[in-house]
């Protein structure tokens, strides 16, 4: 994504393409500003190679199984006018926005002083000197954890697992607001043990980030090797995930309603009832429980 032109360093990153509006809800981040739009955009690359990505054609760019890069130069100053007529916030997403920081910054500067926040979808693996530079400007994450231990992340990420979990510990210590993703992928994180060994870890580091277990789909390298993930396991491993102690667990659809709403943890009242990519109602008042006081834990306004 970078290379040395003479005296000049390149990046391919300052660039996206996509750029589509849509609802915060999608990334998902069910605690920050619910109701929220984004104006969506995707520089190209990821740092890792997972054999069941669903956006390979963007994600895996200059590696064997990509296509063509389709994107465009990114005007940082057009983005956030278009933004701001719109009422957007930036989310970054179905790539990694971490080779994309000089374009995050970019975006930061021009949008901070008017109120335009920018969001990361994330695969979290990171160094400690890129943490430092996003935490400051980059609001709030939806951070992948897709196995349970380092040899199993390697063999289906390439990469190891430890710095994902050190960057969710740094990003929340710094205030980041911090939403974990786990899609079910057959023999990495699909057991109950392996759940419940993220769950703990999660727990551990913050039990009130907000934890969405993803159906898994077979796709790119792994099409036709698995079946996608049953209903029943994905409610398993919600009632893993409250076991170990994490606050909310979200299942996007395959539990219907029943999987997206939040319940307050000290009453367990419905207080944010959710459509699949989108928030109907929330009952809270500056962030607490109309019923018992409880004060939850997210970006509520």
């Amino acid at each position: 994504m970078r290379r040395r032109n003479g005296a000049a360093l390149e990046t391919a990153t300052f660039a996206t393409a996509v750029q589509h509006i849509d609802a915060v809800e999608r990334k998902p981040l069910y605690h920050w500003r619910p109701g929220s739009r984004l104006l969506t955009l995707a520089a190209p690359g990821c740092s890792l190679r997972c054999g069941y990505c669903i956006n390979y054609r963007l994600s895996q760019f200059g590696r064997s199984g990509g296509e063509e890069w389709t994107g465009q130069p990114a005007d940082p100053a057009s983005i956030i006018e278009l933004a701001a007529e719109n009422g957007c916030a930036i989310g970054f997403s179905y790539t990694e926005p971490s080779l994309a920081i000089e374009l995050t910054l970019a975006l930061a500067g021009l949008g901070g002083p008017r109120g335009i926040p920018v969001l990361w979808k994330s695969n979290g693996f990171m160094t400690p000197e890129a943490v430092a530079m996003v935490a400051p400007v980059v609001r709030a994450m939806n951070i992948d954890v897709k196995a349970s231990d380092d040899r199993a992340h390697r063999k289906l990420t390439g990469g190891a697992l430890t710095p994902v979990f050190e960057t969710i510990a740094a990003l929340r210590a710094q205030g980041v607001w911090i939403e974990i993703s786990t899609p079910l992928i057959p023999g990495t994180s699909d057991s109950p043990e392996q759940l419940a060994t993220i769950a703990h870890t999660l727990a551990d580091i913050d039990a009130a980030m907000p934890w969405h277990l993803l159906r898994f789909t077979p796709t790119f390298q792994m099409a036709g090797r698995s079946n996608p993930s049953l209903p029943a396991d994905l409610a398993q491993a919600r009632e893993i995930g409250l076991r170990a102690g994490l606050k909310f667990v979200y299942i996007e659809r395959a539990l219907g309603a029943d999987g997206r709403d939040t319940r307050c943890p000290g009453c367990r009242q419905t207080v944010v009832e959710r459509g699949i990519w989108s928030t109907e109602t929330v009952h809270l008042s500056g962030g607490r429980c109309p019923h018992c006081e409880y004060r939850l834990e997210g970006v509520w306004e």
